[in-house]
């Protein structure tokens, strides 16, 4: 029978959190860096240009498509041969994840720009605003509300997501759960304290985002 003991992790419980806070750290860098980037793209792709949307539309498909972990080899061990850069652990994290969330966040735009009734921009610019204004002021306000959602399931796949970091050796939890797990010989206990920080982390998340949600359904401002 095997006993469970979860005193060595207690012990070193340091590291395992200390390996957390890097994971909430490049999952926050990534949504900072990705949502202006999928604003960008989903811009360019509804510009109307074949010279910004086709470009745009490229690296949408090639982020959406391909595994994040090929991604990640590519920007740590291609990106330094190509340019002549120093590529460190966290830098290509942060450039895959960024690059990548941006071009899913930029279909969640895409879907919630084209989802406002057109009559609303006809009506901004027959009063005289521009297609930036309009965008900014009419547009955006009203698709971000609808976008919501599938931006929270989205932030909640990218944290899950970033576990892959640890193969490049970034010290996030699952690399430091794995350190652990090597010097106390108890993996089954470091994994289940590491599973269960992530279930912790997302269902809170997850519980922060629904009760947004309700008090934009409850005022009214929630897109039915």
């Amino acid at each position: 029978m095997y006993r469970w003991d979860f005193a060595p992790i207690w012990a070193n419980s340091d590291l395992l959190l200390a390996g957390l806070g890097n994971t909430l750290v490049l999952t926050a860098v990534a949504l900072a860096g990705g949502l202006p980037v999928g604003l960008a793209l989903a811009l360019a792709r509804l510009s109307g240009s074949r010279l910004l949307a086709a470009p745009a539309g490229l690296v949408i498909e090639v982020f959406r498509t391909t595994p994040p972990l090929v991604q990640l080899f590519w920007f740590y061990f291609g990106l330094p041969i190509i340019l002549k850069v120093e590529m460190t652990p966290y830098l290509a994290a942060a450039l895959t994840f960024t690059i990548q969330s941006g071009a899913f966040f930029a279909e969640i735009f895409r879907a919630g720009i084209v989802s406002v009734d057109k009559g609303q921009s006809e009506a901004a610019r027959a009063i005289g605003m521009s297609k930036a204004q309009t965008m900014r002021r009419i547009i955006l306000p009203q698709a971000v509300k609808r976008m919501f959602p599938a931006m929270m399931e989205r932030s909640i796949e990218l944290m899950k997501t970033t576990t892959l970091v640890a193969t490049v050796s970034y010290a996030d939890l699952l690399y430091q759960a794995n350190e652990l797990a090597q010097k106390t010989f108890r993996p089954l206990e470091v994994f289940t304290a590491a599973a269960l920080l992530y279930f912790l982390i997302i269902t809170l998340v997850s519980m922060l985002g629904a009760r947004v949600e309700r008090r934009m359904a409850q005022s009214g401002e929630m897109a039915r």
